[in-house]
C-alpha cells in the first residue's frame, strides 16, 4: 500500500487535502450538526483535532467543492451557496489585561479588510461593537448570513487561571464578546465554539446561553480523535512494522461517552512517523498548574481509582471553583470508563485513559512533589528492579532515599503524611509510573489490602503500617504479613499460577527515613 503524507502540526485543511496527507473523514458529524442545529459548543483537549474540525468547516462554508470530492458530505451538500466566515482563534498569550482586548480587535481588522470593509470606521467601536458591526455589514454585502467560528474560545482564561485577577477580567471581556453574537442572531447562520475546559454559561456564555454543548453527548464523541477503523483503514500503510497491541495500549482508550473509544491523534501521528512508542502527546505540555490544583486539595494519583463524579460537576469549571477531578478530565489525563444512573443523576467513573498518560502523570506527579526531581525517574527505576529481584534491603535504601526528597508540607500538614494513605499515594505512583499493573485498596472476601502490584509473573500484597520505635516498627511489618495471610487478601491471585509475595511495609510518624520492609513468599 502507498503511503501518504503525515499531517502531523497541520491544522489546515485545504493543505491536508491538496497534499495528499492522511485525512480522517469527520464530515459525516458536520453534515448532522448543519442539519440539526446552529449553535454548538464543543471541549476536547489540546492537540486534539478541534482546529483541524474549525478549519474544515470553514473550507465547507466557503464552498471549497474541490477539497471534499471523495467525503461523506459531498454529495449532501450545495455548493451553488458559499457563506461570509468570521474565524477567530484565541492562540496567543494572555497573561496581561488588555491582550485580549488589543488581539480581538486585530483580527477583527484583518477580517474587515479581507471582506472590504475599512477598518478605520470602526476604529473607536469596543471589540464586542465591532463584531456585531462585521456580522451586519458582511450579511448586509453578501445577501448571506454569516457562519462564525471560534477556535480556543477558553485560552484568555486558562493562560491566567493563576492570575485570579486577569483570569476575571479577561472572563468579563469574553462574555460580552460572545454575547455580540447572540445580539447579531439574525445576521448569523451556525456557530461552532471550541476550547479545552468547559466554563458554565452562567459564567462566561450567559451573553450566549443558546449554545448547544456536544461535549459529552454520545451521537459525537468520536468527532476529534481516531478510531479503531481508522487506523486499520485510513492509516493501513503505517502499521507495517508496529505492534497493533502495543499501540492500542499506548494510546487508545478516550471516550466521551460514546461505544468506541478513540486514539489521541497527535500521538498516532507522532508515532507513525518517529517509530517509537514514547509519551508524545504528554511531553507537549507539562501540567504543573494542575499538579499545583492537586496539592490544593491533598489530591494525589491514588484517588483515581475508583473516582467516580456527578455529571454536574464533570461539566463544571469557574475561574475559583474547580475540582481536580474535573481539571484532569476536560484536560485529557482522565476519560469516561463508565457511567451509571442514580436516581435523578448520572454518575461518571474515571479512569486513565492509557498507558502514556498512566505513566507519565504518575511520573510527572513524583518529580513534581520532590525536592530533586532530577533523581526521581531513577529512583523509582531501581525501586522496582529491586524488588523484583527480591532484595528487599535495596528495595527499602531506595524508597528512602525517595521519601528524603518529598517534603511533608506538600501534602497540606504534617499530620496527613502520618497516615499510610500518604505512602500508598507515593509507592503507586513510583509503579504507576514504571507501567506495573496498580491496584489501591484491592478488595478480596476477607477486606481490602493497600495495594496490588502485579507484574510479568509476580505478584506482591501490600500492607502498610505506622509505628514508632524500632521494635515495634519491625514488629508492625510483621503483623502487617499476617494480616494479609490472615484476612486472604492474595487468594484471589492463586489461582494464576504467578509468584505470589506478601509484603508488609512499616513508616515511622516521626522520621520519614525509617523504613521497616518484611516479604513472605506463597
Amino acid at each position: 500500500m502507498n503511503r501518504l503524507r503525515n499531517p502531523l502540526g497541520l491544522s489546515d485543511f485545504k493543505t491536508v487535502r491538496r497534499d495528499g496527507c492522511y485525512y480522517v473523514d469527520k464530515t459525516a458529524h458536520i453534515h448532522d450538526l448543519v442539519e440539526h442545529g446552529y449553535y454548538y459548543f464543543l471541549s476536547r483537549p489540546r492537540r486534539f483535532g478541534k482546529s483541524m474540525l474549525i478549519n474544515t468547516l470553514k473550507s465547507l462554508f466557503e464552498g471549497k467543492q474541490s477539497l471534499f470530492e471523495g467525503l461523506k458530505i459531498y454529495d449532501y451538500w450545495d455548493w451553488t451557496v458559499q457563506y461570509p466566515v468570521v474565524h477567530m482563534s484565541f492562540g496567543t498569550n494572555y497573561t496581561k489585561i488588555g491582550q485580549v482586548d488589543s488581539d480581538s480587535k486585530s483580527q477583527l481588522e484583518v477580517l474587515e479588510i479581507e471582506y472590504g470593509f475599512d477598518p478605520m470606521a470602526a476604529q473607536s467601536y469596543e471589540s464586542s461593537a465591532r463584531l456585531r458591526s462585521l456580522l451586519k455589514n458582511l450579511n448586509n454585502k453578501t445577501g448571506k448570513k454569516v457562519v462564525v467560528l471560534i477556535d480556543e474560545y477558553d485560552k484568555p482564561i486558562l493562560d491566567a487561571i493563576e492570575n485570579v485577577e486577569v483570569a476575571k477580567e479577561n472572563r468579563e471581556f469574553l462574555r460580552g464578546f460572545y454575547g455580540a453574537i447572540k445580539d447579531s442572531a439574525e445576521h448569523v447562520r451556525f456557530v461552532f465554539v471550541t476550547g479545552i475546559s468547559m466554563f458554565s454559561k452562567v459564567s462566561l456564555f450567559s451573553g450566549l446561553n443558546n449554545l448547544e454543548d456536544i461535549s459529552l453527548d454520545p451521537r459525537y464523541a468520536t468527532i476529534c480523535g481516531f478510531t479503531e477503523d481508522d487506523l486499520d483503514t485510513v492509516f493501513a500503510p503505517e502499521l507495517e512494522g508496529l505492534d497493533r497491541e502495543e499501540i492500542r495500549r499506548w494510546y487508545n482508550g478516550y471516550s466521551w461517552r460514546g461505544d468506541r473509544k478513540v486514539y489521541n491523534p497527535y500521538d498516532v501521528l507522532t508515532l507513525f512517523k518517529r517509530r517509537e512508542f514514547e509519551h508524545h502527546w504528554f511531553e507537549t505540555g507539562t501540567p504543573t498548574f494542575l499538579y499545583q490544583v492537586m496539592k490544593n486539595h491533598r489530591f494525589t494519583p491514588l484517588d483515581v481509582e475508583s473516582l467516580q463524579i456527578p455529571r454536574k460537576q464533570l461539566a463544571k469549571f469557574e475561574v475559583d471553583e474547580f475540582t481536580p477531578a474535573a481539571l484532569m478530565f476536560q484536560a485529557g489525563y482522565l476519560t469516561i470508563a463508565g457511567e451509571e444512573r442514580i436516581g435523578s443523576e448520572t454518575q461518571f467513573r474515571l479512569d486513565y485513559p492509557n498507558l502514556e498518560i498512566r505513566e507519565s502523570l504518575n511520573g510527572e506527579f513524583l518529580s513534581y512533589i520532590s525536592e530533586r526531581p532530577d533523581k526521581v525517574s531513577l529512583q523509582t527505576s531501581e525501586m522496582c528492579r529491586l524488588l523484583m529481584a527480591h532484595d528487599f534491603e535495596g528495595f527499602s535504601e531506595r524508597l528512602r532515599s525517595l521519601l528524603a526528597g518529598i517534603p511533608y508540607q506538600w501534602h497540606g500538614t504534617e499530620e496527613v503524611s502520618q497516615y499510610e494513605a500518604w505512602y500508598a499515594a507515593i509507592l503507586y505512583s513510583c509503579f504507576e509510573s514504571r507501567g506495573y499493573q496498580v491496584r489501591g485498596e484491592d478488595s478480596s472476601s476477607g477486606g481490602r489490602s493497600d495495594l496490588t502490584v502485579e507484574h510479568g509473573d509476580r505478584v506482591f500484597v501490600i500492607e502498610l503500617k505506622m509505628a514508632d520505635g524500632k521494635e515495634a516498627f519491625e514488629q508492625a511489618a510483621s503483623n502487617a504479613i499476617e494480616q494479609i495471610a490472615s484476612k486472604g487478601y492474595a487468594n484471589k491471585y492463586r489461582a494464576r499460577g504467578k509468584v505470589i509475595h506478601l509484603l508488609g511495609i512499616a513508616f515511622s510518624r516521626k522520621n520519614k527515613s525509617e523504613i521497616a520492609v518484611k516479604d513472605r513468599r506463597i
